[in-house]
């Protein structure tokens, strides 16, 4: 069994197969590609995003399985550069039933810090928040 399959050629300009064969297509000339984007071609792109982008998808993922109903409301905490926020809420009714944060006087009188909360800031909030959620009756959250 023999083949006729044509070489390869550097001057012609043609691109032809290595070996001939009936399922290939015929040589097409090379100024048939482009290297210019075309609006079919397959194109992949990463979904890499800014950290406020990706904070928004974790907690999107994480709002689809957990909720906050009367036994048991949600407790959200959010940290800034600057500040932590903590907040107890009731999804069924949409209401906040207990916050506390870092910018509330009480909290921000007793602490001493110059740059971001420390672990010693977010003890301070979450035995506020525990307070305050003792008060109005509520001993079990949902963790965001």
């Amino acid at each position: 069994m023999s083949c006729n399959a044509p070489s390869l050629s550097f001057g012609l300009g043609f691109r032809t197969p290595k070996f001939a064969s009936p399922f290939l297509p015929s040589p097409l000339p090379l100024s048939s590609f482009s290297t210019q984007w075309q609006p079919n071609a397959l194109s992949i792109e990463a979904k890499a995003g800014t950290r406020r982008e990706d904070r928004t998808a974790r907690h999107s993922r994480i709002r689809k399985k957990v909720e906050g109903t009367p036994e048991r409301p949600r407790l959200s905490v959010f940290r800034s550069n600057k500040h932590l926020y903590v907040q107890v809420i009731d999804d069924s009714k949409m209401h906040t039933l207990a916050s506390a944060s870092t910018m509330q006087k009480p909290i921000s009188d007793d602490l001493n810090y110059s740059s971001a909360p420390t672990i010693d800031v977010a003890k301070k909030v979450g035995k506020a928040i525990a307070k305050s959620c003792l008060e109005k009756g509520i001993t079990k959250v949902a963790f965001d």
